[in-house]
């Protein structure tokens, strides 16, 4: 991957300055670079990566509003390496840091500003405009994995809007917010981003309160209980395996209080490397 990355700042025309930043599993590494960019280079194995990119930062750039705070790409540059494709992408430098650099569910209570969060509504707002690229969260995955992580039959996905689909506190950065990572925005169930921040706050009630406060109009709606149960599915998945040990029973709680039912036991294996 640092290989990769000195490649791709070569092509690029560029070079990094910064401290190397590690993403998801070492899929992803980025730095800072001359001309105040930040190159990213992502890897993926080549049998699961389409030929031609129709999604991700290169449609967000053409499609999402610029009242989205975001950072805007400049460059892009793909190769393919043996059994996989990389690819590079140079964008804005973001100088503020992330919320939760660490994991996606939040820890501690970032005092953020009524500003932050009324720039998180009118981005999402702004965003649920946009062209989307693609569907995500489908239903065929939705029926395997209702009863399997929440113990009930999946309702229908009718009211779908467009979302960045991984709305989480890796995602975004604190006061002036900007939001990161967009490889897998598309059309996502209503409800299903401000659900995906709320159960990613269970450990802050306080955070997790101001989410359901600002997005009330959002989740306490039929359509919104479908998209914050998508939500809990998709987290009770990654407890299985293996991931958010300590948010696991909240994420229980919370969805046998919205079924009625007690979610099923696991028995949660070792991440995958």
């Amino acid at each position: 991957m640092e290989n990769a990355l000195a490649h791709a700042a070569a092509r690029l025309s560029t070079r990094t300055t910064g401290a190397l930043a590690w993403g998801w599993q070492g899929r992803t590494i980025g730095s800072r670079t001359e001309g105040g960019h930040w190159l990213r280079v992502h890897c993926g194995e080549a049998a699961k990566t389409p030929v031609v990119r129709k999604e991700g930062i290169a449609l967000a750039e053409e499609r999402v509003s610029d009242k989205v705070p975001r950072p805007h790409l400049h460059d892009l540059y793909r190769w393919d390496g043996g059994g996989y494709v990389f690819e590079a992408e140079l964008t804005d430098y973001v100088a503020q840091p992330v919320i939760s650099p660490e994991a996606p569910d939040l820890t501690k209570d970032p005092g953020l500003p009524d500003s932050w969060w009324a720039t998180l509504r009118e981005s999402l707002d702004a965003l649920s405009t946009a062209e989307p690229p693609r569907e995500t969260i489908r239903q065929t995955w939705a029926d395997r994995a209702f009863p399997e992580f929440l113990g009930i039959a999946a309702p229908a996905i009718t009211h779908r809007v467009t979302g960045h689909a991984d709305l989480q506190w890796a995602n975004l950065t604190h006061d002036p917010l900007v939001i990161l990572d967009w490889e897998r925005w598309g059309a996502v169930p209503f409800g299903y981003d401000p659900a995906m921040l709320y159960v990613n706050s269970l450990r802050v009630p306080a955070v997790a309160d101001r989410v359901r406060t600002e997005f009330a109009h959002v989740l306490d709606t039929p359509a919104g209980r479908i998209g914050e149960l998508i939500a809990l599915a998709e987290m009770l998945q990654a407890v299985g395996r293996g991931w958010y040990v300590e948010l696991a029973p909240l994420l229980s709680r919370r969805a046998e209080e919205l079924t009625g039912a007690r979610p099923p036991a696991m028995t949660p294996t070792e991440p995958s490397a």
